[in-house]
């Protein structure tokens, strides 16, 4: 989101991962209980003569662990198929004749425009797909209940929404942090992952891959994060949907006033089209049933 894009280098995150290092030992404490295979963290341990960037190396080696380990621990929630599990997708392989297409919202939980969005959404009986940055999730976490209760689906967008490259431990931090600040808040534990500006090479992509999450993207960009003019939102959703699609749109981050206006004409339109809207497991689940069925026919001919 263009509003909350932060470039600092990877120095300052280290330093912030040390300043959380406490956090995270009073934390794993505290849930020593669920997680019998953590480890108990003293910087103090450390051999007196270690440089400080060798503690550094290793804190950040602990912590990764930690992370990792809180992530099995929590599981997995929304029922994906396990051959998306570490997939990459765009859009669902679907025939032309299932109309259906998944309406997707990044960068929120956001004042006014989330709520605007759900109201929306409420008023016409769709469920979306949320992707919601964990800063935002602790400052706003009424408007994340509000998307749970109203039976919406969680994705993790990162704690942050950082475009430079990360480590593997600012990655985890970035994700892990993320899911838990979801499951405090709603007890929910998504298996979903969007990139931040869809990037795949950054490191945050990888983590998420190696941890099993199913990385959304999308088929169809409504660049609303520019603020278009509302007829061009509105045409840059249609130029490239189909079936099984997958539509970018944005509650949170900025100014979403356009995509608030825009939103009830999209709904509108792809229902004179004959599509419904389905959430982002259920996309999954209707690609997954199709290829069981291919599969099937291959082998009774």
């Amino acid at each position: 989101m263009e509003d909350n894009k932060s470039f600092f280098g990877v120095q300052k995150i280290l330093i912030a991962l040390l300043v959380l290092s406490t956090t995270t030992m009073m934390f794993i404490k505290s849930r020593s209980s669920e997680a019998q295979s953590t480890e108990n963290i003293n910087v103090n341990n450390l051999p007196a003569k270690v440089g400080a960037q060798q503690q550094i190396e290793e804190l950040k080696a602990t912590m990764l662990k930690i992370w990792q380990q809180q992530a099995q621990i929590k599981g997995l929630s929304y029922d994906v198929p396990p051959s998306f599990q570490g997939a990459i997708v765009g859009a669902a392989k679907l025939t032309p004749q299932q109309k259906v297409i998944a309406l997707t919202f990044d960068d929120g939980p956001w004042p006014e425009s989330t709520a605007q969005v759900l109201d929306i959404l409420k008023q016409n009986q769709i469920k979306g797909t949320f992707f919601v940055i964990g800063q935002n999730v602790k400052n706003y976490p009424g408007l994340l209940k509000r998307e749970i209760a109203e039976g919406h689906v969680i994705g993790n967008h990162t704690w942050h929404h950082w475009y430079q490259f990360l480590n593997p431990q600012a990655a985890a931090y970035e994700i892990d942090h993320t899911a838990d600040q979801i499951y405090q808040v709603t007890g929910i534990k998504t298996n979903l992952f969007r990139p931040p500006g869809g990037i795949m090479h950054n490191g945050v992509a990888d983590y998420a891959k190696n941890s099993k999450y199913t990385i959304i993207l999308w088929s169809s960009d409504s660049v609303d994060y520019s603020r278009p003019a509302v007829p061009k939102l509105i045409n840059n959703v249609f130029r490239r949907a189909k079936p099984g699609g997958i539509v970018l749109m944005h509650d949170g981050g900025g100014n979403r006033s356009k995509t608030v206006q825009a939103l009830p004409e999209i709904i509108a339109n792809f229902r004179k089209q004959g599509y419904s809207f389905v959430t982002i497991p259920e996309l999954l689940e209707m690609q997954d049933q199709d290829q069981k069925l291919i599969a099937n026919q291959k082998q009774n001919h």
